[in-house]
């Protein structure tokens, strides 16, 4: 994988294989003999400039960008290996997380813990997905191109994937049929498909899909629902319906 280039600096992926992934799947026996491979790459950290760089380190944002190139896992889509974030300290609410896609399109399938709550959000270029509270996800490139996605969290934390890895996966497998429930899981609930967020529901947390989600980063305060949530749940109500 070619390094990614920014603000005149070559940045370097984190690199998600196949050996990291195999629990994770749906088809086990493909996934047990195959190759190892390169699935997708991780950008972290990411900025234009030292001045955005500091204005991201003053607010405690990060700016990441993800490229999942098309591929097949057996008879499962290429996903990412989906993670949960822990709760903001002295608080009940855990840290949310906003995406968008910059080429392609995405499927990102949302689950509360116990899985009595299942989305799927389909996205394509411009679109922005906001991960509420209480959450996990994990994202799909069920096309033929390669998707290109960017996120700001938080940099404060580190993201929980033991859920996951102990169910061996998100409560559903996305594969050639659709959506296959994951046997692992009690009684996960059906999975609601949602569409992006609209124009009304993406200025409540300043943004827009016109505008580059890293524009943001000219005001700043206004990502606060990030790093803050607890102070800005309103923001988050009925966002999933």
């Amino acid at each position: 994988m070619q390094t990614l280039e920014i603000g005149g600096r070559r940045w370097e992926p984190d690199i998600r294989r196949l050996s990291d992934m195999r629990e994770l799947l749906c088809d086990t026996e493909w996934a047990s003999s195959a190759d190892d491979i390169d699935l997708y790459y991780m950008y972290r950290d990411l900025y234009l400039s030292r001045a955005d760089q500091n204005t991201l380190i003053e607010h405690d944002l990060r700016y990441d960008i993800t490229i999942i190139p098309p591929r097949m896992l057996g008879r499962e889509y290429v996903k990412t290996a989906g993670h949960y974030h822990p709760k903001v300290p002295g608080t009940d609410v855990t840290y949310p997380e906003v995406y968008e896609v910059l080429e392609g399109e995405a499927l990102y399938l949302l689950q509360n813990e116990d899985a009595s709550s299942v989305v799927c959000i389909v996205a394509s270029e411009g679109d922005k997905i906001v991960i509420p509270p209480g959450y996990g996800h994990i994202t799909i490139n069920r096309s033929n191109r390669r998707l290109k996605m960017s996120n700001f969290v938080c940099r404060s934390f580190s993201s929980i994937y033991g859920p996951y890895r102990d169910l061996r996966g998100g409560a559903y497998y996305y594969t050639k049929e659709g959506f296959v429930k994951n046997p692992r899981y009690r009684d996960p609930a059906p999975v609601r498909w949602l569409e992006a967020p609209d124009e009304a529901l993406l200025r409540r947390f300043g943004l827009s899909r016109s505008r580059e989600m890293y524009s943001s980063l000219k005001n700043p305060i206004g990502l606060e629902f990030l790093t803050r949530p607890q102070d800005h749940l309103s923001l988050f109500e009925n966002i999933l319906e």
